[in-house]
Parts: C-alpha cells; structure tokens; sequence
C-alpha cells in the first residue's frame, strides 16, 4: 500500500503485515475457483466467493495499518500487498467475463492499462529506478473495483437486491475504470519525466 514508503524498511519477512498478504496471495486461487465453478458443472458457490473477496479487503486494510502502527514495513510488504491487489483484480476480471457478467471491453480496457504500466516498470529498471509508490489515485481506482466487482456478481441473480447491485456495482466500475487510467498515465507521466531527466544528465 502507499503507506509503506514513509517510513523505515526492514528486511523481515515474518511480520503480521507480510502474513496477512500471504494469505490474501493464498485466496487468489481459492476465489477464481469458487466463482467458475458454476460453469464446470458445478454449484453456484458465489456467497463463499464473496466472502473471500470481502476477506481480502478486510486484510488489505490491516496491512498496512499494522504496518504503521508496530512499525512492520518491509521491503517484501511493498511487492506482497500491490501483487496481492492485481491479482484480485486480475482473477475477479477473468471470472466475471468468462461468466458473462463483464463485457469484453471493460476486461480489454482494464487489462492494457495493466499492461502499459508493465512497460513502464521494464523501461524504469533499465535506467536502475524501482517501480514508484502507489498513490492515493491509484489506491481510490483499486477500492472503486474492489467494490465493483462483488456488487457485480451479486447483481447476477434475480429479486430486488441484484437490481440495487446492479446500479451500484456500475457506478463504482465507471468511476474505477476511470481512476484506474488517470492514475495510469500520471504513471506514464512520471516515468517520461525521470527518463528525461536520465538524459538530460547524460
């Protein structure tokens, strides 16, 4: 999280925060699996599925605020907890378009901002910089998601609580998707800035 680069790192690995992100990483598959089974023949298993996602939000939160409290920051927790939160987000698109739940464009929309931003981290450590902090624009477009997406899969069912979703789980998408991009290229933004300036000193 954005929080773990004001304050002094450690090379700990066994700490609470790191744990807590382990075991988010560890429900990855747990959730991809519980959300597909319905189409391998299996039954419907969304309820589990939500609470494992509300779990990881849960232990999202607590990282790093257990980070800042007992002073637990780590070098890992700052891979462990944004690999934690692409993954989720990563799995979540993955279900939810093969489920038919999220159109193909979203899913493309979203994924090629994940994958400039891949680009961007290749061409930082050419020129021997580490990936930036996340910012508080990237985190808001990973909460907004982090919201869609379960309202969306609830939405995938009849009665007057799939329909409130519904309306909910798309508003949070838009404005996520939105937030997601802006964070994107401020992203791109700042490494054309440190390239340049790699020249400029050349």
């Amino acid at each position: 999280m954005e929080v773990q680069e004001t304050r002094v790192q450690t090379d700990r690995v066994l700490t609470i925060p790191n744990i807590l992100s382990m075991a988010r990483l560890l429900g990855v598959p747990l959730f991809l699996w519980l959300i597909l089974l319905p189409e391998f023949g299996g039954p419907r298993a969304d309820g589990w599925a939500l609470l494992v996602l509300a779990l990881s939000g849960i232990s999202d939160y607590l990282d790093g605020k257990l980070a800042r409290r007992w002073n637990q920051i780590s070098s890992l927790g700052r891979i462990l907890d944004p690999a934690a939160d692409r993954l989720y987000i990563l799995s979540t698109i993955v279900g939810l378009t093969w489920r038919g739940i999220l159109p193909l464009w979203l899913t493309v929309a979203l994924l090629a901002r994940d994958l400039i931003l891949l680009v961007m981290v290749g061409i930082l450590r050419r020129h021997g910089y580490p990936p930036p902090q996340v910012n508080f624009l990237g985190k808001a477009a990973t909460f907004n998601l982090m919201y869609a997406f379960p309202l969306l899969l609830l939405s995938d069912g009849d009665g007057w609580l799939a329909s409130l979703a519904e309306v909910f789980g798309w508003a949070f998408a838009g404005w996520g998707t939105t937030l997601y991009w802006w964070a994107g290229i401020l992203y791109v933004v700042q490494v054309r800035r440190l390239v340049k300036a790699d020249a400029v000193a050349d």
